[in-house]
């Protein structure tokens, strides 16, 4: 039996992550060592876009993968693990990955990919310490929120802050009931 047939069997014809019928391809996973069904998934051209392309990503689209995570087909736990780690700046994706369990096996495969990991941005604090959307940190100084009319004071700790995609200088957390833009080096991860 070819690949093709073998996931289309598996996937009762749609594709393994969203669900659509239309434009369905065999997509290898990354790396690939041995060309079988089993390191492979079926995606609509929609998905196969964007899995292909990091930068066209539409974390609604992916909205999906609240369902197909569960799947018990190691590939396409692999790429929505992969897919939700790209994602996780977005917030709920990080609360997706929490929940989603990889054996050791699998978790590696899933951190094989490596593709776009060096060209991602990343937030440090100020210790050089790799930030995380869903991280604690502490500010470090007294901090004057603009429009907010108050101070935040040296120690206060900032939970569940979320990352400011497109800048890797700038966290978003909650002062005082209000959400605001933190410079991270303002900030030190807490532990």
């Amino acid at each position: 039996m070819s690949i093709e047939k073998a996931l289309l069997a598996r996937s009762g014809s749609t594709c393994e992550l969203c669900g659509a019928t239309d434009g369905l391809t065999v997509y290898a996973l990354p790396p690939v060592t041995e060309n079988n069904s089993d390191k492979c998934v079926l995606l609509c051209a929609t998905c196969l876009d964007q899995v292909t392309n990091p930068d066209k990503i539409d974390p609604n689209h992916f909205r999906c993968l609240n369902d197909s995570m569960w799947s018990t087909v190691p590939a396409i736990q692999v790429l929505a693990w992969r897919l939700l780690n790209r994602m996780r700046a977005e917030g709920w994706p990080q609360d997706l990955l929490d929940m989603l369990y990889l054996d050791d096996e699998n978790l590696a495969w899933a951190k094989a990919d490596g593709a776009g990991q060096d060209d991602a941005i990343k937030h440090m604090d100020s210790n050089g310490v790799q930030l995380q959307a869903g991280d604690t940190v502490v500010l470090i100084k007294d901090l004057n929120v603009k429009g907010g009319g108050f101070t935040a004071k040296r120690g206060t700790a900032v939970r569940n802050i979320s990352l400011v995609h497109d800048n890797p200088e700038q966290i978003e957390g909650k002062v005082n009931g209000q959400q605001i833009v933190i410079l991270t080096q303002y900030v030190k991860k807490s532990n």
